[in-house]
């Protein structure tokens, strides 16, 4: 069998609030294959962003194991985690993160000058990656100029400049219209097709219809679909139920539709 690409054992990370202690991730166990494209889905205060946070070296857990390609992130220093960063992962942001005085050939590139890559090499990568998002003919114009999926594809662009293993996205398709939002799904369901792994944070059920693994997250914990209906439904008021006496423990990575 395929190695996991991702090895999550007993992760938790809690927050100080004043006296109070916020479990962000209470046990959260986890695998995920290589070249998969996984969906965690949540509401709001589930713990998906924060997982998304730990899986790219955004921050620390405060226990438990969390390995990515074989390299066991909470044993690794601040230096370690910024190499890890810089060559394993692109991140894409529900708000884009755009620098509004660059162009988006100027976006694209900037995280190369990080890696101490040559100017005409930077400019040569830019261009690549804006036809593969399909902007070339908007590479001089700046982030107030281009629509919000426009901008999307930029900041997709810009995560693939240093060829990264592992792509995260956090709402990837949050600040769009429903046409923009399904044309950044495509990208993404391309980015894994040729070969990458994609984990995205989402609360677009449309999402599902593109991936190969659903995770459901509730307080903290991977549950299962039952579950996460009968909580979700009763917090919208479609069910009776008591939520917090549905079991919250169970994992679930099921396979979505293709």
């Amino acid at each position: 069998m395929t190695e996991p690409f991702i090895r999550i054992s007993d992760l938790r990370k809690t927050y100080k609030m004043g006296r109070v202690a916020v479990h962000a991730l209470a046990g959260v166990d986890l695998e995920i294959p290589p070249n998969s494209f996984t969906v965690i889905m949540g509401p709001s205060g589930s713990g998906k962003s924060t997982l998304l946070h730990l899986l790219g070296g955004l921050d620390r857990p405060t226990s438990g194991h969390l390995e990515v390609g074989g390299q066991a992130l909470e044993s690794l220093d601040e230096n370690a985690l910024a190499v890890f960063r810089r060559r394993t992962v692109g991140f894409i942001f529900q708000s884009f993160n755009l620098i509004q005085t660059m162009s988006a050939m100027e976006n694209i590139a900037f995280p190369m000058r990080f890696a101490r890559i040559p100017r005409a090499s930077r400019r040569l990568r830019s261009n690549e990656l804006l036809e593969k998002v399909g902007l070339t003919d908007r590479a001089t114009h700046r982030p107030t100029e281009l629509s919000g999926g426009q901008q999307q594809r930029v900041a997709i662009a810009r995560a693939l400049v240093n060829d990264p293993q592992l792509i995260l996205a956090d709402e990837p398709t949050g600040n769009l219209d429903t046409s923009s939002g399904a044309s950044i799904m495509q990208v993404l369901a391309d980015l894994h097709r040729s070969g990458r792994t994609i984990v995205v944070v989402t609360h677009d059920i449309r999402m599902t219809q593109i991936a190969t693994d659903t995770v459901r997250l509730l307080d903290g914990r991977i549950v299962d679909e039952a579950t996460y209906r009968e909580a979700t439904a009763f917090a919208v008021g479609g069910s009776t139920q008591d939520a917090d006496a549905a079991p919250g423990q169970s994992a679930d990575v099921a396979s979505a539709p293709s």
